[in-house]
């Protein structure tokens, strides 16, 4: 079953995110296994960020890839809440930078 997750991490800002976003492409790891969508929005210092998984598993086995980096970066990406999903609806794919 897919799920939402929804991540407001305390402080994280464009470059943080662009830098862990380039981190994890350096790695193989930029479209993970499992993983449909990923929104980060949000100015300032308090970007948030949406991800759609085909299902916990998946997001799970992302983390320690995904965790050390965040470490690394002094980013903490707090307790993210978990959702089933009950419908998706991308009406055009953005991506924006």
């Amino acid at each position: 079953m897919a799920i939402g997750v929804y991540f407001h991490p305390e402080s994280l800002n464009a470059s943080q995110h662009d830098d862990v976003i380039r981190q994890l492409e350096a790695v193989g790891a930029g479209h993970p296994t499992g993983r449909q969508l990923h929104v980060s929005f949000g100015s300032g210092d308090q970007l948030q960020i949406f991800e759609i998984w085909d299902s916990a598993e998946d997001m799970q086995a992302f983390g320690p890839t995904l965790m050390p980096i965040l470490a690394a970066a002094g980013i903490n990406p707090g307790e993210p809440s978990v959702e089933p999903v009950h419908n998706a609806i991308v009406d055009q794919p953005t991506h924006v930078n």
